[in-house]
């Protein structure tokens, strides 16, 4: 792999600062409470500076949540060979390692409470996290379909159950009960099991990929 200018690499770089900071300025303070000068002061940038980057707060939130959703998305878009059950599970921990994190719930935590007065907020984060993030569901498993190794009518509602079956429970009870986040040992339960309800339902091969599934999230298993 070629090595990328020391212009373009001190330029990645500094973004990567600026969206760090970001999120965590966002998560503190929510979408309307947040300025471009804090999360200038946060980064250690000018404002002229993080504009360079970002001309408003709109493109670096929606370039933040982008970052996110896309780490999440890796395995989907960048498919390993060790076959779709362990793609299936290495997204879901992908996924769960990410939105169960402290302030990405906060973050979602403070839209929540902010949507009802500012709309734009909601879409905004819907846009540029759900929304995107379930679209690059949807692709992996359409061509897993053209593969033959899943069956479904609805892409959206095969990715919907995906993501719903995997973690949305202990997800709506981290958001709503921020003392009592479940533990890694009850992620991997629900994780589990939803893997196994999901293949049952759209596999071509449930039996096989249920024993797949078994075997690499054994103790013993390569996850």
């Amino acid at each position: 792999m070629t090595a990328l200018p020391r212009r373009q690499q001190n330029r990645l770089t500094r973004e990567r600062q600026i969206l760090d900071a970001a999120l965590t300025v966002f998560a503190a303070s929510g979408y309307s409470g947040t300025t471009m000068d804090a999360v200038a002061a946060e980064a250690g940038v000018t404002k002229p500076t993080l504009y360079s980057y970002f001309p408003s707060k709109e493109s670096l939130f929606q370039a933040m949540m982008l970052g996110k959703r896309d780490l999440m998305l890796d395995v989907f878009d960048h498919p390993s060979h060790n076959g779709m059950v362990a793609d299936l599970i290495t997204f879901a921990w992908a996924y769960a390692d990410t939105v169960m994190r402290p302030d990405l719930l906060s973050l979602a935590r403070l839209i929540i409470g902010e949507v009802s007065r500012f709309p734009e907020i909601g879409r905004a984060y819907q846009a540029s996290g759900p929304d995107h993030l379930l679209r690059g569901i949807m692709r992996y498993l359409e061509n897993q379909r053209e593969a033959g190794r899943l069956v479904f009518d609805d892409a959206e509602l095969a990715a919907q159950d995906l993501w719903g079956l995997i973690l949305s429970a202990p997800r709506t009870q981290a958001l709503y009960m921020p003392d009592a986040v479940p533990d890694r040992a009850t992620l991997d339960r629900y994780i589990t099991n939803g893997l196994r309800v999901f293949l049952k339902a759209y596999s071509t091969t449930p039996a096989q990929d249920q024993e797949t599934l078994a075997a690499l999230t054994s103790p013993t298993g390569d996850r």
